[in-house]
């Protein structure tokens, strides 16, 4: 398979355009092919491989994320990782990270899924397009219900150590009327 030099990163930062990263086969080695909202790029890393720099980005550690989702959801197997939750920025393994045909979804930008046939589900994402990937529709189902448990459980945490911050800052007096306004600042575009 020829590769686009146009397409081909050295370096490639997940982010919020991120929609998803899928394996990529050039000759007998396994390349990532990144698909953003309005973009498309090819990695000589594998997904997991991106999936584990992007926490390192991020300063975080991909064991260490591993080990907050199976704190906060007891999730073992297949589990979603926080790359960036500031910016919304959750993926779901389709199968295990350690197998080189595994993609890796954002969870942002998943607007629809459906059956495609026993062995598929057929995903839309934010900018339309449309994806048949190799996981069945109750994995796929499932995979998405962990990552909104996850957001949830990492949203609710920053929320208390931000209320906790607003505590210690402002005192008690001031510290409901100050939370409730960084609350609504910070997430009022989330929808």
């Amino acid at each position: 398979m020829v590769i686009d030099e146009k397409e081909l990163v050295d370096e490639y930062e997940i982010n919020p355009f991120t929609m998803m990263i899928l394996p990529y086969e050039v000759g007998n080695k396994t390349y990532s092919k990144i698909i953003e909202f309005e973009n498309t790029y090819i990695s000589p890393l594998r997904p997991t491989e991106l999936v584990k720099r992007g926490c390192e980005y991020n300063l975080s550690d991909y064991n260490a994320s591993k080990k907050v989702t199976r704190r906060l959801t007891r999730v073992t197997h297949k589990a979603p990782i926080a790359i960036d939750p500031s910016n919304s920025v959750f993926l779901l393994p389709t199968k295990s990270p350690t197998k080189s045909s595994c993609i890796w979804v954002s969870h942002e930008h998943v607007v629809d899924h459906r059956r495609h046939d026993a062995y598929s589900t057929k995903v839309t994402f934010r900018n339309k397009e449309t994806y048949v990937l190799p996981i069945s529709y109750i994995s796929f189902e499932k995979q998405l219900l962990r990552t909104s448990e996850l957001r949830t459980k990492v949203l609710q945490k920053m929320r208390e150590n931000e209320r906790k911050a607003a505590y210690i800052i402002y005192g008690r007096r001031h510290s409901d009327d100050r939370f409730s306004m960084m609350v609504n600042e910070r997430y009022r575009f989330d929808d």
